[in-house]
This record gives structure tokens, C-alpha cells and sequence, in this order.
């Protein structure tokens, strides 16, 4: 199946420059290539070193929280008690008096998507205790050089936090080279990743705390496959998990022949991305929320309907169906047509501003960027990469050398370079199909009657629309007293919605009236 990744643009960026490579080559001997299977294998350690634990202080909103910070691999063995993955995790615990030590401080476990993504992202750009300075009111990229300053909107004055990398991420890496398609996949990562969070708890005692999950893209994937996986294997219930730019079933997503479920729910998106660009029709350019409403309707009725018809749909219809998706898209009648009604999004991304000379970005659609040929039929860049790329991967290396003092000689996989991604991936049973994780989800609300989900979208997102993860949320087969515990929120950035700084800041207080709502 040709599976279109999250986030395959920057995928390509990073592995075509990555500044994170801080490794000192041996000039002695003749350099050699080395296989993607190589580059994720390190020596077998001797013996286990310790996190590195650093003592910080942060200033929010007038007060001062002391915090430490532990840096370092976990070790994942076999039943022979031999390492075969070391995963690399960074966590941050409020330090507290003794005697208020009492097991009520919830614990966070986060982590990005990708699938090949570190947590960096959630990690500098929206949870930790410290960001990357993106302050701009549009969350736009800053001028080098870049720095990272306290986070005012910091998830740790609500919870301890943990940022996992899952192998073949960051500095995870398994010990030999046959072993690493043991953890890529859905069913391998899941379990790689609930290993780590059940020997954290054991580790740093915490199994008596209230418990939480939030994974961004494919980390929303992960985080609800994990949610029926700790409570079967494990015995872990959580309180709450967050999913930020969500896919749970991938038939929402992928435009594929025979699947026209994605054209009728990106409608929505394509309508807030041409009414940010100011290419809607004029009915529709005043209020953003009345011109959503109107394309939802017009996409659950007579859209789907005109797809689900196929070429039983009469002309007149058909024309009243092309009229439809040129006011609700701002592209053209007849690109429409030639398209026979199926604009997918990189031809949307490529077409709405084409007359421009730009295209519009997939992560977040307000951004824009130039590209070499402008009659191409796809968009081959992501505009949205250029903005976030350097500042995050540049802020980290030096943050986690001169504040965390973890030194490697590593390269640091942000998103990509530790493996293939469509390639070496196992998407499991649904390999031929569309992965769909929405059972272990209900099987989580079923078994854990006090668990509480939020789901945070952004309306600029391309890669997961809303309208999506909306449908969605309505086919988890769910009973009614159960999708009473599910709330969402909805912000107008693009898939990383903390780019932007208000919307960083809504996110932080909506998680924490969520928090607060999950504990009992």
C-alpha cells in the first residue's frame, strides 16, 4: 500500500541537511557508507550509565518552580536480561518538600509522531519547561541565531512531564542491526514504548500517580494504541489522554481509488485555508466559523452524496456539485471539473494560490512558500518546514549540552535518518489497507471507566483535518455515557498549533482545566 506519511516533507528536509550531527569521524581510516539498519546501532555498553540530572528554576507568571531534569537511556532487555534498545527520554519533576510528596502530582508521558519523529517538537515547541523563541504573531520563524527562553505556557506547573523517543528516534538506538525491525511498526512501537513507561514507573516509583498520555500526530496513534495496551499488559489505567492532531483510522486520510471519504472531509479545511488567503467567494469572507459551518453541510450532503453516486450522477447535478466545491475551495470551476470533483491535497496545496507563483504549506496551510515550477500538478515543498526546521533542531542541540549536560557524539534523528519510513514500517494486519487503532481506544474507555480524552485540532491543518478527526471521534462506537468523558478544542494555527503564540497559550489553559477535570 503506498502510504502517504504525516510528515514526509520534513522527513526530506531533514534528512537532506541535518544539523544535528555533532559526531567526530576517525580521519585515520577510510569513511564508509553505512546502511539506514547501521546508522541505528551503537556499541553494546558494559554497563548501564546513569540519566545525567541537572537542578533548574523557572519564572512563570510571577512565581518561581524548581524543577529537575533527568536526561538519559532506558534500557530495554530480552527474557535473557540482554539490552537490545536503549531509549532516550527526558523528564522533568516539580521538586517538592517531603512531606507534600503524596503521590498526588500527575505524571505526563509525550511524545511526536511521524512515524520517525523525536519529541523535540512538543518538547521546545509546546509542553517543557523551556522553548524555542518563535514569537512572532504568526508563530513565523525567527532570525538566527536562535535561543530557547522559560515557557510561560508550560504544561509542568499541572504535571511532571517525560518526553520519550521511541527507537530509531532521537538518540534511541538498538544494540545490533537485526533487531530493528522488531520496533518498526504499529504493534512493535507500541510495545517498545509501553515497556519504557511501565519501567519508568517502577524506576522512579511512580505507579501511584495520576497518570497521562498526549501524543501529537502518529504519536495520537500511538498514544490511543497504548491506551488498551498498558491496561491489558500492564494493569496501567490512565486518567487522561491528550491527542493533538489526531489519526486514529487512516481511511479518513488517504486519498486512494475507491476511498472518496478524505475528499469529503479535508472540504472544511481547503474552506479555512482559502478564507485565510482571502480566495473564498465573498459570501463567504466575513466570519471564519460561519463559513466552516456552511462547507461541513455542504460536504456531509450533497458532496458525499454526489461521490457516493459515482457515475450515476446526472449533469445538472454534477454542475450544482462543481459550483459548490469552486465557492467552498476558491479554486476554479473548471480545475474542478477536470478533477471530477476529487481535489486531493497536494493539488490543492499547489493549486489555490498557483496565479500567486506560491503554494501553500500541509502542516500549517497560512504559510506560504515559492517553487521552482509553476505548472506542476503537486506541491513539492512544504513551506511550513522552512519555518520550523532550523530554529528547533539548532535550540535543541545546544540546549541539551549546556542545560541538560548530556553530551553525545550521536546524531540526534529529529525526523528521519534512523530509518526508512515508508519503507521499513509494519502497519500490522492493516498493511493492506487502512490502520485503524479506534478499538483499542474503546476498549480503554470500556476497561477504564474514570479515563478522560481530549482532542486539540487545528483548523490550518492539512495533514489531519479537523473535520477528520471529527468523524472520527463520532464512529468510535462509544456509548452515550461514555463520550461524555471526551472534549475537544479547536485553534486557529495548523497541525503544530503552538506555533502560533496565542494558540499556545489557549492550548496550555485548555489541557489544564483538562487535567484538573481528570483527577479523582
Amino acid at each position: 500500500m503506498n502510504r502517504r506519511l504525516l510528515c514526509s516533507a520534513l522527513w526530506c528536509l531533514l534528512v537532506a541537511a541535518s544539523p544535528l550531527s555533532a559526531q567526530h569521524e576517525d580521519t585515520s581510516k577510510p569513511a564508509q557508507e553505512k546502511s539506514a539498519a547501521e546508522k541505528v546501532v551503537e556499541n553494546k555498553p558494559q554497563a548501564e550509565v546513569p540519566p545525567v540530572q541537572t537542578h533548574h528554576a523557572l519564572h512563570v507568571n510571577g512565581q518561581t518552580l524548581n524543577y529537575t531534569a533527568t536526561a538519559g537511556m532506558m534500557p530495554l532487555k530480552n527474557d535473557k536480561g540482554e539490552t537490545e534498545a536503549n531509549i532516550f527520554f527526558m523528564a522533568y519533576t516539580l521538586d517538592q518538600p517531603e512531606a507534600k510528596r503524596d503521590g498526588k502530582r500527575p505524571l505526563m508521558f509525550a511524545f511526536n509522531g511521524g512515524p520517525g519523529s523525536a519529541s523535540v517538537w512538543l518538547h521546545l515547541g509546546a509542553i517543557g519547561p523551556r522553548t524555542v523563541h518563535m514569537q512572532q504573531p504568526d508563530g513565523t520563524m525567527p532570525a538566527p541565531p536562535y535561543k530557547v527562553e522559560d515557557n510561560e505556557n508550560t504544561w509542568l506547573t499541572q504535571t511532571d512531564l517525560v518526553f520519550i523517543d521511541p527507537v530509531g528516534t532521537g538518540y534511541s538506538r538498538v544494540t545490533k542491526p537485526e533487531l530493528l525491525k522488531n520496533y518498526l511498526g504499529l504493534k512493535g512501537d507500541t510495545a517498545a514504548v509501553g515497556k519504557f513507561i511501565r519501567l519508568y514507573l517502577d524506576r522512579y516509583e511512580r505507579w501511584n500517580s495520576p497518570l497521562f498520555l498526549v501524543g501529537e500526530s502518529y504519536g495520537t496513534t500511538r498514544a490511543s494504541a497504548l491506551s488498551g495496551y498498558m491496561l491489558q499488559k500492564y494493569g496501567v489505567a490512565f486518567n487522561g489522554v491528550v491527542l493533538m492532531s489526531t489519526v486514529l483510522n487512516f481511511e479518513t486520510l488517504e486519498f486512494a481509488t475507491g476511498n472518496d471519504l478524505p475528499y469529503v472531509l479535508f472540504l472544511p479545511t481547503y474552506t479555512a485555508t482559502a478564507w485565510y488567503h482571502k480566495k473564498l467567494d465573498p459570501s463567504l469572507e466575513g466570519d471564519l466559523q460561519s463559513a466552516l459551518q456552511q462547507a461541513q453541510i455542504f460536504a456531509d450532503g450533497p458532496y458525499a452524496d454526489a461521490l457516493a453516486k459515482g457515475d450515476r450522477l446526472s449533469a445538472a447535478d454534477r454542475a450544482q456539485v462543481v459550483a459548490g466545491l469552486a465557492k467552498f475551495t476558491g479554486l476554479s470551476a473548471h480545475y474542478i471539473d477536470l478533477s471530477n470533483l476529487r481535489v486531493d491535497e497536494p493539488h490543492f496545496t499547489k493549486e489555490l494560490l498557483r496565479d500567486q507563483h506560491l503554494n501553500v504549506g500541509r502542516l500549517d496551510s497560512r504559510y506560504t512558500g515559492y517553487e521552482p515550477s509553476l505548472v506542476g500538478a503537486e506541491s513539492e515543498t512544504d513551506p511550513t518546514m522552512s519555518i520550523i526546521s532550523s530554529p528547533f533542531s539548532a535550540s535543541f542541540h545546544q540546549y541539551i549540552r549546556t542545560e541538560l549536560n548530556y553530551k553525545s557524539d550521536e546524531d540526534y534523528y529529529l525526523l528521519g535518518g534512523g530509518f526508512s519510513q515508508v519503507n521499513d514500517w509494519d502497519w500490522g494486519s492493516a498493511a493492506e489497507g487502512f490502520p485503524n487503532v479506534t478499538e483499542s481506544l474503546r476498549k480503554a474507555f470500556a476497561g477504564n471507566p474514570y479515563m478522560r480524552l481530549y482532542v486539540a485540532s487545528g483548523y490550518y491543518d492539512l495533514a489531519t483535518p479537523y473535520f477528520a478527526t471529527e468523524y472520527t471521534l463520532a464512529h468510535l462506537g462509544l456509548e452515550p455515557t461514555e463520550t461524555g468523558r471526551i472534549s475537544t478544542g479547536f485553534y486557529d494555527a495548523g497541525h503544530m498549533m503552538y506555533l502560533k503564540p496565542s494558540a499556545q497559550k489557549k492550548l496550555h489553559d485548555d489541557v489544564a482545566t483538562f487535567i484538573a477535570g481528570s483527577l479523582h
